[in-house]
């Protein structure tokens, strides 16, 4: 059960920064104008990709525990329960982490490597519009799905 509640902590804390993102961060950056937008989240996403340990620990820990959880199944987990269990391990992947990999990331680095100051007004607006619709609407999509892997995990921790 250790390993199921501690896979459950970590994809509610991945879950909570990408619900921060989608409530709080995305929608405080909209009103900027489209430079200062972008150098914001440049800002951010330096952070973020400098590997903070704690970050990766969390992010990287929550799917490999959550993995883990369902190949080692200590918490002997049955049947229906067993299945939403695995269920919670393909929506958690799928949801969560592929679009992470496949669209958020690729369009964070590809914003890291715009120089920013070398773009006029028009190309900064275009580089603006080719990252902030595409972004925001998949960060959605892992919020939305990191929710549904949550609550199914804490359905588990309370009932399986």
């Amino acid at each position: 059960m250790l390993l199921l509640l501690l896979a459950t902590l970590l994809c509610s804390l991945t879950t909570g920064f990408v619900f921060a993102f989608a409530v709080v961060v995305m929608p405080g950056f909209r009103p900027l104008p489209d430079r200062d937008y972008l150098r914001a989240f440049k800002a951010i996403d330096r952070v973020i990709q400098n590997n903070d340990p704690l970050f990766m620990l969390v992010w990287g820990g929550s799917v490999l525990l959550l993995i883990a959880a369902a190949i080692i199944n200590p918490s002997g987990l049955e049947g229906t329960w067993r299945l939403w269990l695995i269920g919670a391990v393909v929506l958690y992947v799928v949801g969560v982490q592929v679009p992470t990999m496949v669209v958020n990331v690729p369009l964070n680095n590809q914003l890291q490597a715009t120089d920013l100051d070398t773009l006029d007004a028009a190309e900064v607006q275009q580089a603006r519009a080719a990252f902030e619709p595409r972004w925001v609407f998949w960060n959605w999509f892992r919020t939305v799905a990191g929710v549904l892997t949550t609550g199914l995990l804490l359905v588990l921790l309370n009932g399986g």
